[in-house]
């Protein structure tokens, strides 16, 4: 009787499952792909190391989980992206706003070849122009008129 007194008020069946979405993360070596996916984790940036081929991390919002797949951004592993791609639901690409001209250039040249790959071009993108805290960072107006083509 104890048992069933404790199950009629407490487990009143099992709690409604949030959406989940896989979601791959892909920007060149140091554009702070990790450090982002760490804080948004609400885990310690102190010993933060780049990405070597792949990881996987779940973000928790109220009504959603987010499986974030980040792709390591050295020149040797970004040849490989592709085969992470699918079942994708969004991407987040991660430019370094304070980058030289040449990584900038790289960083649009990756850009432009995701968002042509037909694993994600009918995807949602989120552009995210990190490292706005260095002094070498480009105004937002720069970072507007990235060039995509």
């Amino acid at each position: 009787m104890d048992y069933l007194c404790f199950r009629a008020f407490c487990c009143k069946g099992s709690p409604t499952p949030r959406a989940e979405y896989d979601v791959v993360c892909i920007g060149l070596m140091g554009s702070g792909k990790s450090t982002l996916l760490t804080q948004l984790c609400c885990e310690s940036t102190d010993n933060i190391v780049s990405t070597t081929g792949f990881s996987i991390k779940a973000i928790p919002f109220s009504n959603a989980v987010l499986n974030v797949k980040e792709l390591g951004g050295a020149d040797n592993i970004r040849k490989y992206w592709s085969r992470y791609y699918q079942g994708s639901q969004g991407v987040i690409f991660v430019l370094d706003s304070a980058s030289s001209e040449d990584d900038l250039e790289t960083a649009r040249n990756e850009l432009h070849s995701a968002l042509q790959h037909p694993q994600l071009r009918t995807l949602p993108f989120l552009i995210l122009a990190n490292h706005q805290d260095k002094p070498a960072a480009r105004s937002l107006q720069e970072e507007a008129h990235f060039p995509l083509s």
